[in-house]
C-alpha cells in the first residue's frame, strides 16, 4: 500500500499538485506537517525529483528538525543525498558564506580592498547591537535616557523588517527622534560594516538583496532548487516574502502552507498579506483547503469558527471533525481575579484525579492573553499542592523586573541583605561601575562591614572618585527615604531637608528638589528626585567637573533583561531563595494571640531589624505621631518605580517586550494591594513573594502548563482553560482603536480556542484589579464571547453575563455590594469531590459536569470540607511540624470604635459573604478584624477597607 493511501482526498490532492503554485489552506490540527513530509517523499519516490533539488523552510529549528525525522522515515534508504530542510536564517547564513562577495564593490582609493563584508563575517546577537548602539550614542554625545538604546535597535529592526534604509527612514520621520534614529540607523550600519558583521535581521535582507543584485549567483539557486516549499507561510515578513520570490525564480513550483486565521505575530514583523494576495503574486495558483480537524470536537470547532468568522481579512475556511458532538464549551463568570484562578485549579485538580483513576495521560493547560496574568493562577496551583510548568517566560516572581523591586524591598526591610543590594545598586543604571562595587566589597571584608555599612563608610571617608560617590549618595537617600517612608518619619526628614536642618553632606537631588509641602498620600509629586525634564549625568558622560545624577532618569541597558542572571553575576534563584519555618515569624499571620503594645507597635512600623554594624544605617528613634498612617507595600513599590523611573524607561523603550515587562510590574503593586487588604507587613508580603517563588524543581513534562496564548501555536491539550475574557484585556486595550489589530486578537482568540482537544472553558473576572486603584473595577465581557452560539456554551455557575446574547449591550456587572449570600457562584472548597465527571453523560471523554452545578446543587458531604486556612488546618499546620497550637480566646473586652464589629458578631462582606468575627485589634477605622467564613476561611482585614456590614 502506497503511504499516500493514509492521507484523506484533500491532503492527497495537495501532495500530488507539484507543479506549479500551490497555496495549501490548512487549518488548525488539519495536518499540514504531514502534508508538507509526505509531498517532499511524493516527489522523491514517486516523481524521480532528486532529493538535493527540494528546499524547505520554515520558521524554528525544532520544526525543522521534525520535518527531516520525518522524511527520513519515509524515504530513508532511497538516495544518500538529502532534501534541504532548514530555517530562513540558517539558509540565509549558507548562501550568504557562499557568495556574498559578490555584493562588494571596488574601493575608490588605489590598493584598497573592495568595500563590503566577506565570507569571515561574524554573527552579532543583542547584546553586541546593543553595545554597538551604545558606543555611537556616547560618540555623537546623545543622552541615552532620551533615547535608550533599545528603543534605537528596535526602530532599526522594524525599519529592516518593512526593507527601509536609513534614507527612507529619515524621509518618512515625522518627528525629530525619529530623524535622529535614521542619523543613528546610518552610523550602525558603518559600524557593523567596518566589523564586518551582520544582525540577524541582516541575514535576511543581505541574502535577498545579493539575489535581487547578482544574476549568476540567483541563476545559480534557481538551478539548484527546483521545488521550493514554504511552511507557516502567513508569519512570514517582507524580507521572507522576496526571498521567496527570488527563489521561485521561472518555474514557480512554490507549494506556501498556511493559515491566515492563526496569523498572530505583526508585532515582529509579519506580514498577513503575503498569504492574503497570494494569487495576485501567482495568478495560476491552485488554492487547496485542508479542513478536516483531527484534534478537537466539533463544538470546540464551531465555535472557533463562529468567532474567526467576524474577521474581514481572510479566506476562509469550513472545519469540520468526526468527532461529532463533545462536551459544550464551559463558560464561567467569577466575582474577581482570584477565584477566577482557583475555579481552574480546582477544576484540574479533578480532572487529573479522574484521569489518573481512569489510567490516561492527563494534560491541561491554561492560557492567557499577557504574561502578568500567570500570577493568580501560580498562587492557585501552589494552594492546590498542584505541579505546573511555565512556558513563554519566566514564573512570575522569577521575571527579572519582578526579583528587581522585590530585592529593593528587602533591602529596605534589611539593608545588610547584601545579594539583594548587589543586584539592585545599579538597576536601573545609576552609574554604579564594576571597579566601584569591586571597591566596596574590599571595604566591607576589611571592615567587617555589610555592604551597606560600606557604602556609608566608602562616602564618609571619601574613598571613591567623586562621580562614584555622587551616584552611591543618591542610591543611599534613595533607601533612606524608602525606609524613612516604612516608619512613618518620612514627612519630617522631608522638611527637615527643605528647611536645610539636616546634616552637612554633598548636594544631593533630594535636598534640592524637596518640595516645601509634603502630601499625606503618595503620588506623582511628593517624592525626592529631579523633575522628568530636569537633565542628568550619564553613566558615560564625558562632562567635566562634580555633577549630580537624578535617581529617577537612569538608563535601562540589556541587564535588564528577563533572561539575564542578577547583576553580579549570581543565580536570581539564589538570591530570594528563602528557607521558610513558621516558627521564625512572631508576626506571622496564623498567629492570632494578642500582642504586647511594644510587639504591635514594632510590627506597624515595621521596624524588625537587627543590631547594625555599618554606619550608613538610619532609625527613627522617636515614637511616631498617632495620626502617622503607615505606608502600604504598595504605596513602597509606587514610591520606588516612580524615584527609579523603572516604568518611564521601559516606556521609552517603546517595545512589545517592555509593556510586557510594565504590565509585570503593574501586577505586582496588585498583588501588594491585595497584601495590603490582608493586613499583610512588609516582612510578611516578603515571605509571601520567596515562598510562592521557591524553585522547586519543576517538572519538565509537567501536567499543567500555564502559558501565553502567542507561546501555545501549534499545541494540543485535552482540557484548556482561556482567561481573562475580557475588554480592554483580551481583546488588549493597545489594540482597539485599529480594526486590524482588532482582528489579530480575534485570530489569536482562534489560535487559543483551537489547542482544546475534548474540554474548552473560557473565564472572565467581573471585578478585576487594575494598577493604582484601592478597589477592584468592575470589567466589560469580552466581544468574543459574544461571537460564540450560545447553543454552544454551558455555564458553570450562575453568570450575570449571557454568552452570544448581546452581553455588550448591557452593564457588565454589579458594584462589589452587590454580591450578596443569595449570588451563587463556584465554590472550590465545599463541593463533594467526589462527584464524578462523568455522572450526567455516559461519554467517556472528560468533561466537568460536576462543576457545572451551583453551590446550592452540590450534594452536602458527610464531613463538610474545611477552607484550606481554617482555624482547624491551621491546627493541624502546626501540629504537623511538631508545634503546639491553641486556639487563643477572643478579648471579650468591646471596641469602641465607630463601626465597632464585636467578636462574635455576624458580618457581611461583598466578596467572602457572611461570616462571623472572630478578633479585633485595635480600634476606629484603622481596627484590623479577623474573621471566619465559612467559604473561605479566616481572613485578616482592615476595617477601613473591608466593606463589611452587619449581617
Amino acid at each position: 500500500m502506497s503511504f499516500l493511501d493514509q492521507l484523506n482526498p484533500q491532503q492527497r490532492e495537495a501532495v500530488e499538485t507539484t507543479e506549479g503554485p500551490v497555496l495549501i489552506l490548512a487549518g488548525a490540527g488539519s495536518g499540514k506537517t504531514r502534508v508538507i513530509t509526505y509531498r517532499i517523499a511524493h516527489l522523491i519516490e514517486n516523481k524521480g525529483v532528486m532529493p538535493e533539488s527540494i528546499l524547505a523552510m520554515t520558521f524554528t529549528n525544532k520544526a525543522a528538525a521534525e520535518m527531516g525525522e520525518r522524511v527520513e522515515k519515509l524515504v530513508g534508504g532511497l538516495s544518500i543525498a538529502k532534501p534541504v530542510i532548514s530555517t530562513f536564517h540558517s539558509f540565509c547564513v549558507r548562501v550568504l558564506r557562499r557568495d556574498i562577495e559578490a555584493l562588494r564593490i571596488p574601493s575608490t582609493v588605489p590598493g584598497q580592498p573592495p568595500i563590503g563584508h566577506t565570507k569571515k563575517f561574524v554573527i552579532y546577537d543583542e547584546s553586541d547591537q546593543l553595545s554597538v548602539v551604545k558606543g555611537i550614542m556616547k560618540r555623537l554625545g546623545l543622552d541615552d535616557k532620551q533615547l535608550t538604546p533599545r528603543t534605537v535597535l528596535g526602530r532599526i529592526s522594524w525599519a529592516k523588517n518593512h526593507m527601509l534604509d536609513p534614507q527612507e527612514l529619515y524621509l518618512q520621520s515625522a518627528d525629530p527622534k525619529t530623524e535622529k534614529i535614521a542619523h543613528l540607523f546610518e552610523e550602525y550600519r558603518k559600524e557593523l560594516r567596518k566589523a564586518n558583521a551582520l544582525d540577524f535581521d541582516d541575514l535576511l535582507l543581505e541574502a535577498t538583496r545579493l539575489l535581487k543584485s547578482s544574476a549568476p549567483v540567483r541563476e545559480y539557486y534557481n538551478r539548484r532548487f527546483q521545488y521550493l516549499l514554504i511552511d507557516e507561510y502567513q508569519d512570514t515578513n517582507r524580507p521572507q516574502y522576496e526571498l521567496m520570490r527570488m527563489l521561485a525564480g521561472d518555474r514557480h513550483n512554490v507549494c506556501a502552507v498556511g493559515d491566515e486565521d492563526q496569523s498572530i505575530y505583526s508585532w515582529r514583523g509579519a506580514d498577513i498579506r503575503n498569504i492574503l494576495e497570494f494569487e495576485h503574486d501567482f495568478p495560476e495558483a491552485k488554492i487547496i483547503r485542508l479542513e478536516q480537524n483531527y484534534r478537537s470536537t466539533q463544538n470546540i470547532l464551531q465555535a472557533a469558527s463562529a468567532v474567526v468568522a467576524n474577521n474581514i481579512r481572510r479566506k476562509g475556511k469550513n472545519l469540520w471533525t468526526s468527532r461529532q458532538g463533545g462536551t459544550k464549551i464551559g463558560y464561567y463568570e467569577a466575582p474577581d481575579g482570584e477565584n477566577e484562578a482557583l475555579f481552574a485549579a480546582d477544576n484540574i485538580a479533578r480532572y487529573l484525579r479522574e484521569a489518573t483513576e481512569r489510567g490516561e495521560t492527563a494534560r491541561a493547560a491554561v492560557l492567557y492573553r499577557t504574561n502578568s496574568q500567570s500570577r493568580l493562577f501560580e498562587e492557585a496551583m501552589r494552594r492546590y499542592g498542584l505541579k505546573y510548568h511555565v512556558v513563554g517566560g519566566f514564573s512570575f516572581y522569577e521575571r527579572a523586573e519582578i526579583k528587581d523591586l522585590i530585592s529593593y524591598l528587602k533591602v529596605i526591610q534589611n539593608p545588610d541583605d547584601s545579594i539583594s543590594l548587589l543586584r539592585v545598586i545599579n538597576t536601573p543604571t545609576r552609574g554604579v561601575g564594576k571597579g566601584t562595587i569591586d571597591t566596596l566589597e574590599r571595604l566591607a571584608l576589611e571592615t567587617g562591614l555589610s555592604l551597606w555599612g560600606a557604602i556609608g563608610e566608602a562616602i564618609r571617608r571619601q574613598l571613591l572618585p567623586p562621580r562614584a560617590l555622587s551616584s552611591l549618595k543618591n542610591f543611599q537617600q534613595l533607601i533612606e527615604d524608602a525606609r524613612a517612608m516604612q516608619t512613618g518619619t518620612f514627612a519630617e526628614q522631608l522638611q527637615e531637608d527643605a528647611q536645610g536642618e539636616s546634616v552637612a553632606r554633598a548636594p544631593s537631588p533630594a535636598q534640592m528638589q524637596a518640595p516645601p509641602q509634603v502630601v499625606g498620600e503618595l503620588g506623582s509629586e511628593g517624592h525626592r528626585g529631579r523633575r522628568p525634564e530636569e537633565p542628568a549625568l550619564s553613566e558615560r558622560s564625558e562632562s567635566k567637573g562634580t555633577e549630580f545624577i537624578s535617581p529617577g532618569r537612569k538608563s535601562w541597558e540589556s541587564e535588564a533583561d528577563a533572561a539575564s542572571p542578577a547583576r553580579d553575576g549570581t543565580n536570581p534563584a539564589d538570591a530570594d531563595a528563602t528557607t521558610f519555618d513558621p516558627t521564625e515569624f512572631g508576626n506571622f499571620s496564623f498567629d492570632f494571640g494578642a500582642a504586647g503594645p511594644e510587639i504591635a507597635s514594632g510590627v506597624e512600623a515595621g521596624r524588625f531589624h537587627d543590631s547594625r554594624r555599618d554606619a550608613g544605617a538610619t532609625e527613627a528613634d522617636a515614637g511616631l505621631p498617632a495620626s502617622a498612617i503607615l505606608p502600604s507595600t504598595a504605596d513602597l513599590l509606587k514610591f520606588l518605580i516612580d524615584r527609579t523611573g523603572y516604568i518611564k524607561l521601559l516606556e521609552e523603550e517603546d517595545t512589545p517586550e517592555a509593556y510586557s515587562r510594565i504590565e509585570n510590574l503593574r501586577e505586582l503593586v496588585n498583588a501588594a494591594m491585595d497584601s495590603r487588604d490582608r493586613a499583610e507587613t512588609l516582612e510578611q508580603f516578603l515571605d509571601h513573594a520567596a515562598l510562592i517563588s521557591d524553585a522547586d524543581d519543576y517538572d519538565q513534562r509537567a501536567q499543567i502548563t500555564l502559558m501565553s496564548l502567542h507561546a501555545a501555536k501549534g499545541l494540543e491539550f485535552p482540557l484548556v482553560f482561556l482567561s481573562g475574557l475580557e475588554e480592554g484585556l483580551f481583546p488588549h486595550s493597545r489594540t482597539m482603536l485599529v480594526p486590524e489589530d482588532v482582528e489579530e486578537e480575534r485570530r489569536l482568540c482562534y489560535v487559543g480556542m483551537t489547542r482544546a482537544m475534548d474540554q474548552l472553558i473560557l473565564t472572565r473576572a467581573v471585578y478585576r484589579r487594575r494598577y493604582g486603584t484601592d478597589l477592584p473595577e468592575a470589567s466589560v465581557p469580552s466581544r468574543f464571547l459574544e461571537e460564540i452560539p450560545a447553543p454552544l456554551i454551558e455555564e458553570l455557575g450562575t453568570s450575570r453575563t449571557r454568552v452570544g446574547t448581546a452581553a455588550l449591550g448591557r452593564p457588565s456587572g454589579r458594584s462589589p455590594a452587590a454580591f450578596d449570600a443569595a449570588d451563587t457562584y463556584y465554590s472550590y472548597e465545599d463541593e463533594d469531590q467526589s462527584t464524578s465527571w462523568h455522572e450526567s453523560r455516559g461519554d467517556s471523554r472528560p468533561r466537568l459536569s460536576g462543576g457545572a452545578k451551583p453551590r446550592s446543587d452540590f450534594p452536602k458531604p458527610t464531613t463538610p470540607a474545611r477552607p484550606y486556612n481554617s482555624i482547624e488546618n491551621i491546627a493541624e499546620f502546626f501540629a504537623s511540624r511538631g508545634r503546639k497550637f491553641s486556639v487563643p480566646k477572643a478579648p471579650p473586652e468591646e471596641p469602641t470604635g465607630k463601626r465597632g464589629f464585636r467578636p462574635g458578631q455576624r458580618v457581611r462582606h461583598p466578596k467572602y459573604g457572611e461570616g462571623t468575627v472572630y478578633q479585633r485589634e485595635g480600634e476606629g477605622e484603622e481596627a484590623k478584624i479577623t474573621v471566619q467564613f465559612p467559604r473561605f476561611g479566616l481572613k485578616k482585614l482592615v476595617e477601613k477597607y473591608a466593606q463589611l456590614e452587619r449581617a
